[in-house]
């Protein structure tokens, strides 16, 4: 009787059945926890955004708030300035960050400071990226949709 040596073709074909059942059952629950790693990431981040238009406008009150994220970040900050405050990373005052869009929009009558402000935070793939968009405007509240979202008012519920 001969010895038989490796593994046989039924042997090696349920191992590879086997790895591609667990990969069936593995890959849909990293991509559904990637997703949420970008919402809590970009929730973190708008809530960083709230801190700095409220450090903005205490730092420069004859500007109001700040009308771009480019206002809130900088890359020379010596000295800070209304164009350059320096309280945003760049990653962030450049509207990317984190599978997420960043938009700002302020409003304020030439020559006033600029009393209010909106932060619109999109998937930059739906579905993919993200499955939620959030919004927050100058009471600081982190707001939450399922649905794309234009602008940003109190109809809106509140992140639970």
């Amino acid at each position: 009787m001969r010895k038989q040596r490796g593994f046989s073709l039924i042997e090696l074909l349920i191992v590879v059945a086997i790895i591609l059942i667990i990969a069936a059952i593995a890959i849909p629950n990293l991509l559904r926890a990637r997703i949420s790693a970008n919402e809590s990431a970009s929730v973190g981040a708008l809530r960083t955004l709230n801190t700095a238009q409220v450090s903005y406008n205490s730092a420069y009150p004859t500007v109001g708030y700040a009308n771009s994220l480019g206002n809130l970040g900088g890359t020379s900050c010596s000295p800070p300035s209304s164009s350059s405050a320096c309280l945003i990373d760049t990653a962030l005052a450049s509207g990317t960050k984190s599978g997420y869009s960043f938009s700002l929009g302020a409003s304020s009558v030439t020559g006033t400071p600029a009393s209010t402000y909106q932060f619109l935070v999109t998937p930059l793939t739906p579905n993919q990226t993200g499955v939620r968009y959030f919004c927050s405007f100058e009471d600081g509240v982190v707001r939450v949709s399922a649905n794309a979202l234009t602008s940003c008012d109190y109809t809106i519920g509140p992140m639970q």
